[in-house]
């Protein structure tokens, strides 16, 4: 698992070199972790087949945006199986996303950390669902006063996103902001999350949620830029903003 603090960083680049999946989904209701993807470096600026020369993300005085994100490598789902990841899926999608806009990065990190083990992890997180337990986290941001916009990204955990998700979520004042859930996952895309942010940042706008399978997420690139479209987050160059 990795275990690395949390950064917070102005158009935070992470990791170039990040490779598969963080939690899957397993089978039968049963809380999973992410598809994995086998090691493998990061695109150069997400995809070398997309149109990332004519892109530019919005300038950072007029677009305050966070990307806090809860990711988990070690065993994970993979195609029906297991693989061992270095860097969690989401991980992956959020270095993706750190690359094309104007953010600030904040890596959720458990205070208990989660086993490396899919096993446990699958147990833990039944456990914490049914508790309706709010995991600990280390160091927690102070405030997310200067954010207009959130990105909430994490794994899909039989069908919801880590309850340590809901811990962040109901630590801060969403009001007036807009949130985006972004997930990756093994069959059941963004989950309750648009259902669950909406309870737990009160006052916040629920956005359209992006959703990623975890064993494709490298290869994802085209389909974000596509969604960072959507969410007024990214223009062309060629196209004024409007």
């Amino acid at each position: 698992m990795n275990t690395s603090p949390e950064t917070i960083g102005r158009r935070s680049v992470l990791r170039s070199a990040l490779s598969g999946l963080g939690a899957a989904m397993i089978t039968a209701g049963i809380p999973g972790c992410r598809p994995g993807e086998q090691d493998a470096p990061l695109p150069p600026q997400v995809m070398a087949n997309s149109p990332s020369a004519q892109i530019t993300p919005e300038p950072r005085e007029s677009r305050r945006v966070l990307l806090a994100y809860f990711s988990r490598a070690g065993e994970n789902y993979y195609y029906g199986g297991h693989t061992n990841l270095d860097v969690g899926n989401t991980e992956v999608l959020a270095g993706m996303i750190g690359t094309l806009i104007a953010c600030d990065v904040h890596r959720i990190e458990a205070a208990a950390p989660y086993s490396d083990g899919y096993d446990a992890t699958v147990a833990r997180n039944v456990r914490e669902q049914d508790g309706n337990a709010r995991p600990a986290i280390v160091s927690p941001l102070p405030s997310i006063e200067d954010y207009d916009t959130v990105l909430l990204a994490s794994g899909i955990w039989n069908v919801r996103a880590p309850m340590i998700m809901t811990t962040f979520a109901e630590s801060y004042d969403f009001t007036g902001k807009t949130v985006h859930p972004v997930t990756t996952h093994a069959m059941s895309g963004p989950g309750t999350t648009e259902r669950d942010y909406a309870r737990s940042c009160p006052g916040a706008v629920i956005g359209e949620a992006l959703a990623v399978r975890g064993e494709t997420v490298r290869d994802a690139g085209p389909d974000v830029e596509a969604w960072l479209r959507r969410a007024r987050l990214l223009q062309d160059r060629s196209r004024p903003a409007g």
